[in-house]
């Protein structure tokens, strides 16, 4: 890599849809994973990890599906040293008009330990599968699973191996979030200088976020000859999660001049991303969090919002509209018709379709007859009630009532919908959202812990809706469940119903993160 141009250029790798969705609780229905795949491309990203299409029939053909709609993104598919596992890769991605095929191995002591592999049996396992991978697609990335504590003398030997076998990008993960920046970046150097062929390939970073620093560990092994970030959404992932792809993106935008690298990604649609894998994944962005959390363009010490007023950039180091965040607004009233609401609706990144349009119309209409001021973060909201539950009603709320006060105990009443037969029952609890997830047990019982409830305001007021997010486990599978609604108790019922429809859906399916911890994590 000589040239100063391809130097400067640095690949953008998301794999929302792979490691991000091995975060508890994050599994995405084949819709949603399309509609994801579909935004990262128009956004701009380099290289999209589709999934891991052995986990399951689910997942291949989601793989497949995204590939075949692809029109920019290289699309990848992960694989471990297997080649069962390469073949099932490439029958996948091989839809797609620029393939990638991933395959990883464990290389430190304590994954060696795990395969029982000497280091020599090891390098022949690289040898092999590498070799069987490029024989099927000529784009070939290879990964040392838990890099940063490999040794070194043997991180560079395994790489060496790698290259001679055909692999075109060798990823070096921090699979445990263990390293910081000056290692990251000294990794990353070594290599460079030490393995025979290093400067012919691209090298990728996969940082982990378990001790805060994974878009600091990414920056650095750019700076030091990384030319691929490896990062998802939100930085969602199993753990602490993953590199964020608009931390990055977003550090060198606005530090250019300290970090002379390019992206291709499109900013202004990271807004909507976000959003959107918010809501798909049941995990909302914490208020905080850099670039995209609620408060990361608001001032409310006087001396920011006096500064702000007569200049922006005295506290604002970037534009909210540089990542799709347009000003805050009363968008809509009850009076607004349906082609008002779609044209905010796309001001807001959302494109729906006549049925779903009509849908979120009604709920629309019902909102502003509920509530004072109708707001964009309202509208979003809406949008996400409308996603239900990746399209499986199996269950639906159709009725509730709930007593609750000082004199206990609380008591609901619902009704409820399977498969569009109604039931009703009356149920007590210590709360009122107590009494009425006992209400929707006793008429759907089933063995799932609940593990979260969780409730965040859309807007301030009182009148605000309430975004509640439920998350299940069942068998070691977790499945999530979000809903919006003015009445904190509906919103609650809503997304307790979304959960157990997910968990009704997903039976039978093999968990990715199960086949991932057989082998490990990349």
């Amino acid at each position: 890599m000589t040239d100063t141009s391809e130097q400067n250029q640095v690949l953008i790798f998301d794999t929302t849809l792979r490691d991000g969705e091995q975060s508890p609780g994050a599994t995405m229905s084949h819709e949603e994973k399309l509609e994801i795949a579909a935004l990262l491309d128009e956004m701009g990203v380099d290289i999209i990890e589709a999934g891991f299409p052995i986990a399951s029939d689910g997942d291949f053909e989601a793989v497949s599906q995204i590939a075949a709609q692809s029109k920019h993104s290289v699309i990848c598919g992960l694989a471990r040293a297997s080649t069962n596992d390469i073949d099932r890769c490439w029958e996948a991605v091989k839809h797609a008009e620029k393939p990638r095929i991933h395959t990883f191995i464990g290389t430190s002591p304590l994954h060696r330990d795990i395969t029982a592999l000497t280091q020599d049996e090891m390098i022949a396992k690289i040898q092999t599968t590498v070799s069987h991978a490029r024989n099927l697609c000529g784009d070939v990335q290879w990964s040392p699973m838990d890099a940063t504590r490999t040794e070194h003398d043997y991180l560079c030997r395994v790489v060496e191996t790698a290259i001679k076998a055909g692999a075109t990008t060798i990823n070096i993960p921090d699979t445990v979030g263990y390293t910081a920046p000056r290692e990251s970046a000294e990794l990353i150097r070594m290599l460079l200088e030490r393995v025979p062929g290093a400067d012919e390939i691209i090298f990728a970073t996969h940082c982990h976020n378990d001790l805060g620093m994974a878009t600091a560990n990414a920056l650095a092994a750019v700076e030091a000859g990384a030319r691929q970030i490896e990062c998802t959404i939100n930085g969602l992932g199993e753990r602490a999660g993953n590199t964020a792809l608009e931390e990055v993106v977003m550090a060198l935008k606005v530090r250019n001049d300290i970090m002379p690298y390019q992206t291709g990604i499109d900013t202004t649609k990271i807004m909507h991303l976000s959003r959107r894998v918010s809501q798909v994944s049941g995990f909302p962005v914490q208020f905080n969090k850099a670039v995209v959390g609620k408060n990361a363009f608001l001032h409310e010490s006087g001396i920011h919002q006096d500064g702000v007023l007569k200049n922006v950039q005295t506290f604002e180091i970037m534009r909210p509209e540089d990542i799709g965040l347009f000003a805050k607004n009363i968008a809509l009233g009850k009076h607004s018709g349906r082609a008002a609401l779609r044209a905010k609706l796309a001001e807001l990144g959302f494109e729906l379709g006549d049925n779903q349009l009509k849908d979120v119309f009604v709920r629309f209409k019902a909102l502003a007859d509920r509530k004072k001021e109708v707001y964009d973060e309202d509208l979003v909201a809406l949008v996400a009630s409308s996603a239900g539950t990746g399209g499986d009603d199996h269950l639906k709320v159709s009725k509730l009532r709930v007593v609750c006060g000082t004199e206990g105990p609380q008591e609901a009443e619902l009704t409820l919908e399977i498969d569009g037969t109604p039931a009703t029952i009356d149920a007590t609890g210590g709360g009122p959202v107590d009494a009425v997830f006992n209400a929707i047990k006793m008429l759907y019982p089933h063995g799932a812990k609940l593990d979260l409830y969780q409730v965040q305001a859309v807007t301030e007021g009182t009148d605000a809706q309430a975004t509640v997010s439920v998350r299940l486990t069942l068998d070691g599978r977790v499945y999530s469940g979000q809903s919006a609604d003015i009445d904190t108790v509906v919103a609650s019922a809503k997304a307790y119903v979304n959960a157990l429809n997910r968990l009704h859906a997903g039976q039978g399916r093999t968990s990715n993160a199960a086949l991932m911890q057989s082998a490990g994590e990349s």
